[in-house]
């Protein structure tokens, strides 16, 4: 009897870690510890101007979102067909290798207060449904994702990460660049149109990196 029950009691322990070595993979990569509202997710997309905005803005990073924790669990807002909260862990799944840098407010703790918070949730809702930004304009019409965390952050915490560029700043000698460019805009390039590149709120010194 007392076999028994020792050999039930180990198998028992033997399954239970086998689930949870299995888990691990997935819940380090879906559910990261330590995460807060506001932190800020970058990773290189897979979209068919991924490579251009890399070439552009000499960064790895091509798409970006905000991170907010909703009914327990956490999504990133972003600018992707169209201004969506994301489920994390689908999130991460369709970058590039699956891999992602989190980044956050330096002194958050401080800085991002729940009044704080609230109101750069209620901007994420307010630009929620819109459609993607093919052209990069400074309108609220349309959004990219670099320029919906750049507005949730102004508009609801105060606080502007990275410094806007014009788009002529940018290095645009790529033949694909330059492709990408002319189908968007035909001959009438707007050099001076006003843009918030990934790369540059990934370079604030306002943000540090989350380990």
């Amino acid at each position: 009897m007392l076999i028994t029950q020792s050999y039930f009691s180990m198998n028992f322990v033997f399954k239970g870690a086998l689930v949870f070595l299995l888990c691990l993979p997935g819940c380090a990569q879906s559910e990261r510890m330590g995460l807060k509202d506001g932190d800020i997710i970058f990773q290189t997309s897979r979209s068919s101007q991924s490579q251009a905005i890399q070439l552009a803005t000499h960064s790895r990073y091509s798409h970006m979102g905000v991170i907010f924790e909703k009914q327990g669990a956490w999504y990133v807002y972003e600018a992707s067909a169209r201004v969506q909260s994301t489920p994390l862990k689908a999130w991460i799944a369709r970058g590039e290798n699956q891999h992602y840098v989190v980044k956050r407010l330096k002194n958050a703790d401080t800085i991002l207060t729940q009044n704080v918070l609230a109101k750069m949730k209620a901007e994420s809702k307010r630009f929620e449904g819109k459609p993607y930004d093919l052209a990069f304009a400074w309108s609220d019409e349309k959004l990219y994702c670099s320029e919906l965390v750049w507005k949730i952050y102004k508009r609801g915490a105060n606080i502007e990460l990275g410094a806007l560029q014009k788009l002529g700043s940018f290095d645009l000698s790529s033949e694909l660049v330059i492709s990408k460019l002319q189908e968007r805009y035909g001959n009438r390039i707007p050099y001076d149109e006003s843009v918030i590149s990934p790369a540059a709120i990934f370079d604030s010194a306002e943000l540090e990196t989350v380990p």
